[in-house]
């Protein structure tokens, strides 16, 4: 007698918890990622420049805010005012952990000149090469 074959059931996945998942996942993360951006509110002054060439490194940005308070975009206080000593150790240490980083100023446009110019030069002293200014192009 031949043997008979059975016929062996097709294994379906049901993609549709995937779907589910996959949708709540992109939800989740659509509410969280507008709540991670931390910053000093600045109104920037409008100029037409060409973009830093960042060769591939997250800059350092170095804010100044219209009451003249520093701000440093690295670190758990990154929404504190710090003062010329604190500034001149942060930007140090980012430099002698990956030199070459670049170091940019944002100035709030309505803040005294002298503040961004003292802001510049304690960068310089605690051993930025370059020192850039951050802009928003003109509408």
């Amino acid at each position: 007698m031949g043997r008979r074959q059975r016929k062996k059931p097709i294994s379906e996945i049901n993609v549709v918890p995937y779907i589910d998942v996959m949708l709540v996942l992109l939800i989740i993360f659509m509410v969280t990622t507008p709540l991670l951006t931390q910053g000093v509110a600045v109104d920037l002054p409008q100029a037409d420049a060409n973009p830093v060439d960042s060769k591939n490194l997250e800059p350092l940005v170095i804010t100044v805010d219209v009451d003249g308070n520093y701000y440093v975009s690295i670190g758990d206080d990154q929404d504190k005012p710090i003062d010329n000593e604190a500034l001149v150790q942060r930007v140090a240490a980012v430099m002698q952990y990956k030199p070459g980083t670049p170091v940019l100023v944002r100035g709030d446009e309505n803040v005294n000149y002298g503040k961004v110019v003292v802001a510049m030069t304690l960068i310089q002293q605690a051993g930025a090469p370059n020192v850039g200014l951050l802009t928003e192009s003109p509408r």
